[in-house]
């Protein structure tokens, strides 16, 4: 494992993060025996039926027995309790490059997906990984393989921002693929048409998935410190702009906020999870607020 794939590991985001565990909010379809609700009824081992196997899947669950009359591979699944498939999206997109200072978006989201799916297979769920732009340009299939983090980290690592964002076609995609019930986290700066970001989620939580999403900003975009003359940069096609921060300041401000409460509030109408990442707060704080938020909050 080289440098940039082992720091994307924050020792102290682990660490916190492990202490307080990250359950389901709603049912799930999982697909072998955890600690999660599932639609299933029954006893908590009480087995339910079998489930063709799947790359990712843990052979641990495979019945071998099933295996040696058929010469084919099956899942045992069993009722009441489950574990989930967090599915984890992260933008890649050009704007996500924006950093002004350590770390650019991208690589504050990189360390977030990578701390998340440490977290979620290490408490034995499974995880998967699709890095965005205009559409999915890398996807790991779900696994609940402690090894497959290695995979996920690589892949992270390697990752270059493209093109510019299609959020909510992404969206889309991914509710059309998943047929089981499970966990959406969606890690972006959301720089896209909100009310079409909007008819994603509400696509995923008509499935019946569960929605987080993780705005990742820089502090730049938020506070707009800038002063004297100064010319913007555009990203993903948008041309650059010479202007004085002074004369747009408050229009910034205002536009910006309205863009990020209409995406808060419609994450509270579809009971979705809406969390603010500033770049320049520390990983280890975000992810345990939201979790010690998340456990809180939890029925």
């Amino acid at each position: 494992m080289d440098a940039d794939t082992r720091k994307l590991l924050d020792p102290r985001a682990i660490a916190r993060a492990e202490a307080l565990g990250m359950n389901a909010r709603f049912i799930v379809e999982g697909y072998m025996a955890g600690e999660h609700k599932s639609p299933y009824r029954g006893f908590a081992i009480e087995f339910a039926q079998h489930r063709e196997y799947a790359p990712g899947d843990d052979v641990r669950h495979v019945d071998w027995k099933v295996q040696a009359k058929t010469e084919r591979f099956y899942i045992k699944q069993y009722e009441q309790e489950t574990n989930f498939v967090a599915h984890l999206l992260l933008d890649g997109s050009e704007s996500m490059k924006y950093g002004s200072g350590e770390l650019s978006k991208l690589e504050y989201g990189k360390m977030m997906a990578a701390c998340l799916a440490y977290l979620i297979l290490h408490q034995r769920d499974a995880v998967s990984l699709g890095i965005f732009d205009e559409e999915v340009q890398d996807y790991l299939p779900r696994s609940d393989n402690r090894g497959s983090l290695f995979k996920i980290m690589d892949r992270l690592a390697g990752f270059d921002h493209k093109r510019e964002t299609r959020i909510a076609s992404v969206l889309h995609g991914v509710a059309n693929q998943i047929r089981r019930k499970g966990i959406v986290i969606v890690i972006s700066d959301f720089f896209d048409d909100e009310q079409e970001v909007i008819e994603g989620i509400q696509h995923l939580r008509f499935n019946g998935h569960e929605v987080i999403l993780m705005q990742v900003l820089d502090p730049h975009e938020i506070d707009f410190p800038f002063s004297g003359m100064i010319e913007f940069e555009g990203l993903e096609n948008i041309p650059r702009i010479q202007t004085r921060p002074s004369q747009i300041k408050k229009s910034y401000h205002r536009e910006f906020e309205a863009f990020r409460d209409r995406l808060r509030a419609a994450c509270e109408r579809h009971q979705c999870h809406f969390v603010d990442v500033r770049t320049d707060n520390p990983l280890d704080e975000v992810l345990s607020n939201y979790l010690a938020f998340r456990k809180s909050t939890a029925s």
